[in-house]
């Protein structure tokens, strides 16, 4: 590999600030800084904070922002407007010593304290008022080729379009992550973090070679600490617990290291799933006016009995991923995206099967995407399908999301994984309540999104991530923007999913037909009696038999419980 190869990924920071130490590192090859442990022997748990400060020219930060700063009312906020905090400062940081020593200090002093890297958390995790300190990790996002992991090291400010960016333009490979441009790396990754490749390629922790963590001992010191998945690492536990295990509950996260299994060489190129050259895409709509109930109800089962039929590990299926956005009636349409990896020689075959299927026995009329469809806005264009190269795809998907550019967003969000379709008593419930007046709100919806396939070919012990038998994931969502409007939205999505999962106490439980829920779209309401009446507490909806595991790494990395929030993983009784 060239000396070009090696060091593409820093321009775009280096044209930016001129300041990523930790690429200095990496692309100088630190012939006298042993920065990174070498594979196989237990020194993967050796610290790279010291290697990383001594390599550094220009380091963005520490920064502190208080109250009165006028940069402080920016920050006090993430994705979501529901959720304000008002913490004694927040800790801008640009290398794992800041977050050392932000993290010592906070520990020494008392003071509670939460991370934020792209700020799209669902919950008060971060913007809670009992968090006194928050240690922003965005401008920590370099993404680079670490030939001494032989694996790419990403920084969890990366957001998710520049780490696709990186990574295809750089040597032609990606991970199957998330559509949302903006998400950072840090709370997507650890979460298992899925997207329209999954059903290809696995989760994203199905490629999570290592990650780098600050944890605080039990005398309360701060320390940063690399766990792999070798064998015979002695810190594998911390690794593991990272790959589906969700933020907030370890330490902070201050690198991955993302490599596939089952790749031992050196060349950038292999480590990694290469995307398809093309995809095709397709986005449809079915107009209200036009759905009767009969209608409606068989549209769904279309969907869902597809994907239980074509979600094996093995399923020529697996080349397409599809979403169904069940709008409310005040959008005037639901909608269907799709994409098929344009590389299979049989993808326009499988494209036109696919919606001859969803339109079995559906008489209305099929019309172009003219309104937002879930989370996308309007693709008119794609009524017919059209191949496109696949950096462009992502570009499109990831840039057409209105409603998360909004800067006065306010949401809500409630997950269920499916093994089997609805049962007709739950078609009625989502039919009753997509159609109800109690709200009048074109971006409330059940979203149903494409699950199953090389997900489902990794046991569920393997990683922290669990749903390894689920077809489809739903996720019951409502945005708006009003303070004004919080009760009805609250009380139509909180009415809406406690009536399509009541028959299991208003959750969707591990059983024949559901399988738990997401814990990248927390809910506090699972903690909740009110609304969680079964006997599955929200720890095995998130986490099902690994949750004990879990709360073993626990309780050996965070013994003093410093990294917490309502729903983090619990110390053992």
């Amino acid at each position: 590999m060239t000396g070009e190869d090696m060091t593409r990924s820093t321009k775009k920071d280096a044209n930016r600030s001129g300041r990523r130490s930790f690429l200095g590192v990496s692309a100088g090859l630190a012939a006298g800084v042993a920065a990174f442990p070498l594979l196989g022997a237990g020194s993967a748990g050796a610290t790279t904070a010291a290697a990383e400060e001594a390599a550094a020219t220009d380091t963005f930060g520490p920064f502190t922002v208080s109250s009165g700063d006028p940069r402080y009312g920016e920050l006090i906020t993430g994705n979501n407007q529901r959720w304000v905090g008002s913490p004694d400062h927040f800790r801008l940081v640009g290398s794992t010593q800041q977050v050392v020593d932000a993290v010592d200090d906070a520990v020494s002093t008392g003071r509670r304290v939460a991370v934020r890297s792209g700020g799209h958390c669902y919950e008060d995790f971060v913007s809670n008022p009992a968090v006194r300190v928050v240690i922003d990790m965005s401008e920590m996002d370099s993404v680079h080729y670490d030939p001494q992991m032989r694996a790419f090291a990403v920084q969890p400010g990366a957001r998710l379009l520049n780490l696709y960016s990186t990574l295809y333009k750089g040597w032609g490979v990606t991970i199957p992550g998330g559509r949302c441009y903006s998400v950072g790396a840090g709370g997507h990754i650890c979460g298992g973090g899925d997207g329209p490749l999954a059903r290809r390629h696995g989760l994203t922790v199905d490629h999570l070679y290592a990650v780098e963590v600050v944890v605080v001992d039990r005398s309360g010191k701060a320390r940063s600490v690399v766990a792999t998945r070798e064998p015979d690492d002695p810190h594998r536990d911390l690794w593991w617990a990272h790959t589906g295990g969700g933020g907030g509950n370890f330490g902070v996260i201050t690198r991955y290291w993302l490599r596939s299994n089952g790749v031992d060489g050196a060349d950038p190129a292999t480590a990694l799933p290469r995307p398809p050259s093309t995809v095709l895409l397709h986005a449809i709509s079915f107009p209200w006016a036009e759905l009767t109930k009969t209608q409606f109800t068989r549209l769904v089962k279309n969907f869902t009995s597809w994907h239980e039929l074509n979600s094996g590990p093995d399923s020529p299926g697996t080349a397409l991923s599809a979403s169904l956005a069940l709008n409310h009636k005040s959008n005037g349409s639901v909608s269907v995206f799709a994409q098929v990896d344009g590389d299979d020689p049989n993808a326009e075959q499988l494209l036109t099967d696919f919606v001859k299927v969803l339109r079995d026995g559906v008489t209305t009329s099929v019309r172009a995407m003219t309104d937002n469809g879930g989370e996308y806005g309007p693709m008119p264009q794609l009524v017919n399908a059209q191949r496109l190269p696949w950096f462009h795809s992502v570009r499109l998907l990831a840039t057409n999301s209105p409603m998360l550019t909004n800067p006065t967003l306010r949401a809500d969000h409630k997950s269920a994984y499916h093994r089997k379709g609805y049962t007709d008593a739950q078609l009625s419930v989502i039919y009753k309540h997509l159609t109800s007046a109690a709200i009048d709100n074109p971006n409330a919806m059940l979203l149903l999104l494409p699950y199953g396939g090389k997900i489902n070919a990794v046991d569920s012990a393997a990683t922290a991530a669990p749903h390894r038998t689920s077809v489809f994931q739903a996720l019951c969502q409502t945005f708006w923007s009003t303070a004004a409007d919080d009760a009805k939205n609250l009380s139509w999505l909180r009415g809406f999913y406690a009536e399509l999962y009541a028959a299991t106490g208003g959750v969707p439980v591990p059983d024949s037909r559901t399988d738990g829920c997401y814990v990248n779209y927390p809910d506090t309401d699972l903690s909740d009696p009110a609304y969680n009446s079964s006997n599955v507490p929200w720890h095995d909806l998130y986490y099902k038999s690994n949750y004990p595991r879990l709360q073993q790494v626990k309780a050996k990395w965070d013994p003093k419980d410093v990294f917490q929030h309502s729903q983090s993983v619990r110390l053992p009784s």
